[in-house]
């Protein structure tokens, strides 16, 4: 992998702020947020319920403005995962898939094709012309990530993608996930709750403070892939983290 220390970065924020509200009553939910995402980096974001992850994705990716500080993604195409598939239950895998290709305007055939050669990657091949009902839990959630993957995207943000699906088939995604990381060269910002999956994905796991949300500290992951969520390695340094989360989370009182 390239020297993530020496390339510019794919993403990158700089004192970050984020205000909900005006006055007395508005809520600091991001305080003076820096961090920078290299190409190809996979970086997992940590912290308690309520820290501003999710708030710091949606800034990222354009949804949301900054109060204070700025957010720069030179040349990035970037594109977001939810929580929740949010497929559209009336439309086939194959045309949710093409939605993003269609708003820009790209002919028929065209999308038909890509999305076809997008679902063979999520290993989704014979299931486009299925409907969501039709899927699994973790079916649905590799149609978001094709449709993801539609947007010709280089920076992926992903916002607990896999925190309501069970362990198996969680471990199975992380698996996928790893792959097409490493077979597109993507910048991942990673949000979860679960730390061993933060520790099995992550180049490095970043943990922000109770709201306001602050960088607290950031671990490298310097494990070698591939990664099992069970190893002993993972589950030390896991443990480790934790113990620093549970320390910001007991400074808090919550």
């Amino acid at each position: 992998m390239t020297d993530l220390l020496t390339t510019q970065p794919a993403v990158r924020l700089a004192d970050v702020s984020k205000v909900y509200g005006h006055g007395p009553r508005g809520l600091l939910a991001l305080d003076r947020v820096s961090l920078s995402v290299a190409p190809g980096e996979f970086v997992c974001l940590l912290g308690a319920s309520g820290c501003g992850k999710s708030t710091l994705l949606s800034l990222v990716a354009g949804l949301d403005r900054p109060t204070g500080g700025q957010i720069t993604a030179p040349g990035a195409r970037i594109a977001m995962m939810f929580q929740e598939p949010a497929l559209f239950p009336w439309l086939t895998v194959s045309a949710n898939v093409e939605m993003a290709m269609r708003v820009k305007g790209v002919g028929r055939q065209e999308r038909r094709a890509r999305a076809a050669e997008l679902l063979e990657t999520v290993r989704l091949g014979g299931f486009g012309r299925k409907r969501p009902h039709e899927l699994s839990g973790g079916m649905r959630q590799r149609v978001a990530l094709a449709r993801a993957l539609a947007q010709d995207a280089d920076v992926l943000l992903m916002d607990e993608p896999f925190g309501a699906l069970d362990a198996m088939t969680r471990d199975l995604l992380h698996d996928e996930l790893e792959r097409i990381w490493r077979e597109r060269g993507l910048a991942v910002l990673f949000v979860t709750h679960n730390v061993r999956e933060a520790v099995r994905l992550g180049d490095r796991v970043v943990l922000l403070s109770s709201r306001p949300g602050r960088v607290v500290e950031e671990f490298p992951v310097e494990l070698a892939r591939p990664r099992r969520t069970d190893s002993a390695e993972v589950a030390t340094l896991a443990a480790r983290i934790t113990d620093r989360l549970r320390e910001e989370v007991a400074r808090h009182g919550r």
